[in-house]
């Protein structure tokens, strides 16, 4: 985090950052730089970062699917849609309400995949859920540019598209950190009967588990902390697929381990990410999502090729 807020169209030494961080002076230009833009920036990548990180392995968890994540199930497309919407017919919504219409988005859009997944014969499966993630998603997001091009506001939502935390504030932190931190630490707190879940239902149920109010609370969760994330940094998909699975690698299938793990990696991916967005061209940046698709889309496609027998 140090070294991201170091570098940028102006570069810092680590000894300015420091003394920016530790005793702030806001006659000092560089430490303005520092606080007002830089530091907001970096934590929000890492706030956002372990969200839909963790977004990803509670889904992955309760779904029992390797490919569940935010960004594919077409979660992050109901909060940009909802986004969308808000732009169009409420122009000078506060930042508060518009959190609440992204999580909603966010609620309605998984709601609907569910019953879509379920509706044809043999029930919801990994497959299943998957391709109903990816039609909604496809739908949302076509609907969502119509909007943006009927009411001229490509240019507003092109940063939920792409994605990005350079729009991150102090007073956004204010409001999603302390929402962030709790579901982290509910999601830490079912780490076992998610692990449980993940093994199958009979073994869940045989060991005590009341399986359908796990997949509730996690599933919310997971809502929850992609539809807010959504609302501060777009539509960034991938995070919560790439991560997981690492944290897999380094602690095996223990929840309690994995979340926790992913939590942490994810922070990292995005302040990374973000880093190297602003560093490719400057002081130009790439938007923060292609970056991390340029990681996800192969890891996506390996996931897929890999699973697909047991899919």
């Amino acid at each position: 985090m140090f070294i991201a807020i170091s570098y940028g169209a102006k570069e810092m030494t680590l000894s300015t950052v420091w003394s920016a961080v530790i005793q702030y002076n806001p006659a000092l230009t560089a430490h303005q730089i520092i606080h007002e833009l830089r530091l907001p920036r970096v934590l929000g990548a890492a706030a956002m970062g372990a969200a839909f990180a963790v977004a990803g392995a509670l889904m992955q968890g309760v779904t029992r699917n390797p490919l569940a994540d935010a960004g594919i199930l077409g979660i992050n497309a109901g909060a940009t849609f909802v986004v969308a919407l808000s732009f169009a017919f409420f122009p000078n919504l506060p930042y508060s309400a518009l959190i609440a219409l992204s999580f909603s988005g966010a609620v309605m859009s998984t709601v609907f995949i569910f019953l879509l997944g379920r509706s044809s014969a043999g029930g919801l499966t990994p497959l299943r859920l998957t391709i109903a993630g990816a039609v909604v998603a496809a739908l949302l997001h076509s609907l969502s540019s119509g909007i943006a091009i009927y009411y001229n506001l490509a240019q507003d939502l092109a940063f939920w598209y792409a994605g990005g935390v350079a729009g991150v504030k102090w007073s956004h932190l204010q409001l999603l950190v302390p929402v962030i931190s709790i579901t982290l630490i509910g999601a830490f707190a079912l780490g076992r009967q998610i692990s449980l879940v993940s093994l199958g239902e009979d073994i869940a149920v045989n060991l005590g588990v009341k399986t359908k109010r796990i997949r509730v609370l996690g599933m919310a969760g997971a809502v929850l902390l992609a539809g807010v994330s959504v609302s501060a940094v777009g539509s960034i998909g991938f995070v919560g697929l790439v991560i997981p699975h690492i944290a897999r690698k380094i602690v095996g299938v223990d929840y309690r381990f994995i979340i926790p793990l992913s939590a942490l990696l994810g922070a990292v991916l995005l302040v990374v990410a973000d880093l190297g967005a602003r560093m490719v061209n400057p002081p130009r940046e790439l938007a923060l999502g292609i970056m991390v698709a340029l990681v996800g889309v192969p890891f996506f496609l390996y996931l897929a090729r890999k699973e697909r027998r047991s899919l």
